[in-house]
């Protein structure tokens, strides 16, 4: 009888992870990850050491927004993944002095974009970028910390791995869709 039990027990755990790896699996894999923040290029949207889940399946739908908060491969090194904003977008130029950043949409319009969320002054100077097909701009809220579009270069579509959607830790900070701006 004994013998019988413990079998039960193995067959019901063994069901378990079974149908826990079937769920988690691609869940993982196509809908959404973990990412932890490192570094201060994102202050004081993201500290250092925050616990985010990234959303990788609403760019598979929609294109992202200028102001989206995005975590992609590195274009210079794609084993590594940064946090960034999104500035620009594909057709758009952008145009940075020391004080302010101008985009010049696609339509021709031109808006000098309303950082509040960028506590430090300062750009480091003076930059215009064409943007072409599938190439985005991004910047770090932090722009003496960050190394971003200004010193990289453009971001390939195809480098975005997804959104910030929730920020789970520290718990006293979690917050849905973290880190958003109205659309400029």
């Amino acid at each position: 009888m004994p013998e019988e039990k413990s079998e039960n027990i193995f067959t019901e755990l063994l069901k378990f992870a079974l149908v826990a790896v079937i769920i988690v699996v691609p869940v993982r894999l196509f809908v959404a990850q973990p990412f932890i923040v490192s570094g201060a290029s994102m202050v004081p949207t993201f500290e250092n050491g925050q616990y985010l889940i990234v959303d990788e399946l609403s760019y598979r739908f929609d294109e992202p927004d200028r102001g989206d908060v995005v975590i992609f491969k590195y274009p210079k090194d794609p084993s590594q993944y940064f946090i960034k904003r999104l500035i620009g977008l594909p057709g758009e130029t952008i145009r940075i002095t020391e004080s302010s950043v101008t985009v010049t949409k696609t339509d021709g319009s031109s808006v000098v974009l309303d950082e509040s969320y960028v506590v430090n002054e300062g750009n480091g100077g003076s930059l215009t970028v064409e943007l072409e097909n599938d190439e985005y701009f991004a910047m770090g809220d932090n722009r003496p910390e960050s190394s971003d579009s200004r010193m990289w270069g453009i971001l390939p579509k195809e480098n975005i791995v997804g959104r910030a959607l929730v920020r789970l830790l520290p718990i006293q900070n979690a917050t849905l869709l973290p880190g958003s701006t109205p659309a400029q």
